[in-house]
């Protein structure tokens, strides 16, 4: 094999492991880097234009998105009161009507300031299949069943750091810490089969817990926030892992000499 083959058969073999990186639709507006109002109207536009996702860009459908399973409760086995809660077949529904209220960050070095999101929804419902044991004293629960949420007037905070990872002299974001803050109005939530032996109990149980749904949602709340940091590290990972960083704005025009920032 002579050199000239030998180096076009390196070239072939390179560009089959690094596929090469994915393009916004046409149909969506541009951005210079930081400029947080035209980032609102924008990702807006794409929240709007494609409920079913962009499978393309790795973006999920956002009228439903599934996402991992997700342990919410794990209390040490032992004493009167103790719980086992975890979640699967997860179905989020919803953030296709979500609003995007604010944004910062996304500067050219998007790694010298955090990035932060804010968004509200109407209602963002959630369904999934529960696995349940406890004990509440004399009350011992081992069951599964279906679970339904809907979060309404519900508002999101993330915070997000990110490194620079480079391939084929592109950049490409990667989230290593992702906060979130949610706010509701209300949960108003039912689970199926709490009680197996007895509907009455199942529905008495149900009825308990939406009437004093604000005291269930603060002992929750940090393994829910850990789920929806999960949730949301995931989706933009995926899309930040397919559009190069530089691919997703406008080029940076230096009126000086007028020619861009590569």
């Amino acid at each position: 094999m002579n050199k000239l083959t030998w180096l076009c058969c390196i070239f072939m073999l390179e560009g089959l492991g690094a596929p090469l990186a994915a393009e916004l639709p046409g149909d969506i507006e541009k951005c210079h880097f930081g400029d947080s109002p035209c980032l609102v109207k924008t990702i807006n536009a794409l929240i709007k234009r494609y409920p079913k996702g962009i499978p393309e860009i790795g973006l999920p459908p956002l009228d439903e998105y599934n996402f991992p399973d997700a342990p919410i409760v794990d209390t040490p086995h032992r004493g009167p009161i103790w719980m086992t809660f975890n979640m699967r077949d997860n179905v989020n529904k919803g953030f296709n009507n979500a609003t995007i209220t604010h944004v910062e960050g996304f500067l050219r070095d998007p790694t010298k300031q955090q990035i932060i999101l804010k968004a509200r929804l109407p209602r963002l419902l959630h369904e999934a299949t529960y696995d349940m044991q406890g004990r509440f004293l004399l009350f011992v629960a081992n069951t599964t069943g279906k679970l339904q949420s809907d979060f309404q007037n519900f508002r999101l905070t993330l915070t997000i750091k990110v490194i620079l990872e480079y391939r084929n002299n592109k950049r490409y974001l990667k989230i290593y810490d992702l906060v979130p803050v949610v706010d509701i109005d209300r949960w108003i939530v039912w689970f199926d089969n709490l009680y197996r032996e007895n509907e009455d109990v199942t529905i008495a149980l149900n009825r308990s817990f939406n009437k004093n749904w604000l005291e269930f949602w603060n002992d929750l709340e940090p393994g829910l926030l850990k789920t929806f940091s999960t949730v949301f590290t995931v989706l933009l990972n995926t899309v930040f892992e397919q559009v190069a960083y530089d691919d997703m704005f406008l080029p940076d025009i230096d009126i000086r000499f007028g020619y861009s920032h590569d």
